[in-house]
């Protein structure tokens, strides 16, 4: 099976080429890098032509509102490339609770790539993964100072990077879902909780003070961003990978 991966080169990306690969598939990176532009269609064709599958992992360079051009005009190419391309199957990775946080522009953007995904005119694929543990370290500083870490208390069930490129990988190489298939870690915890066991275990001193106000994920209502009873749970917990990753 010939895979191309749009965003081929990054975090998620270089492991799902890599897990295709390992499996005997022609798995193809396509990102700037490679020639291959989202947003003016320059290098597209070529990076589809012959795939039977295309996984879209590209992400917007912002969080705010013109991240909804951006996955607007990325999905809007992308489709229309696929199809020119005769491509089968049109995998995206999306957010666990991804349509129910409307107050993020961010969130809001991915919800619209799903829609656009499903509109389309290929059969398609939806795995929303829950937060990456790679991210904690970004939200910690979002919200931090030399003194503290203030953090809300929403609950989250994250997941490690190679959990979510596996799902992405066994998804994409099996028959089109023509729906959503949600991942999420083996353990859920409240964020200010995550946010004082990633201090601890890096030896960091400074509180964490729960405040329901601070950091992107106070516009979180609810267990929104928790996998849920249909969700398939990845093997990696937390705690082990912050031992393996010091």
């Amino acid at each position: 099976m010939k895979v191309t991966v749009i965003g081929g080169t990054g975090l998620i990306g270089s492991q799902v080429v890599k897990l295709l690969t390992g499996a005997g598939h022609e798995a193809v990176p396509a990102a700037l890098s490679t020639g291959v532009d989202l947003i003016s269609g320059e290098g597209l064709d070529k990076a589809v032509e012959g795939a039977d599958v295309v996984v879209n992992l590209a992400n917007s360079p912002t969080f705010d509102a013109a991240s909804l051009d951006f996955f607007r005009t990325s999905m809007g190419n992308l489709l229309a490339a696929g199809e020119k391309a005769g491509v089968g199957h049109q995998v995206i990775l999306s957010i666990v609770g991804v349509d129910k946080v409307p107050a993020l522009d961010y969130y809001r953007a991915k919800a619209l790539q799903e829609e656009l995904l499903q509109q389309g005119p290929t059969p398609y694929s939806i795995v929303r993964a829950t937060q990456f543990f790679e991210f904690m370290g970004a939200v910690l500083s979002w919200t931090s100072d030399a003194e503290a870490v203030r953090l809300p208390a929403t609950p989250v069930q994250p997941m490690a990077a190679a959990d979510v490129a596996a799902a992405v990988a066994e998804v994409a190489t099996g028959t089109p879902l023509r729906g959503i298939r949600n991942v999420a870690g083996p353990d859920v915890f409240r964020l200010d909780e995550l946010g004082k066991v990633t201090l601890a275990a890096q030896g960091d001193g400074r509180p964490v003070v729960t405040d329901d106000q601070a950091g992107m994920f106070a516009a979180v209502e609810g267990d929104v961003l928790i996998g849920g009873p249909d969700a398939h749970l990845a093997p990696t917990h937390y705690r082990d990978w912050l031992q393996q990753a010091r």
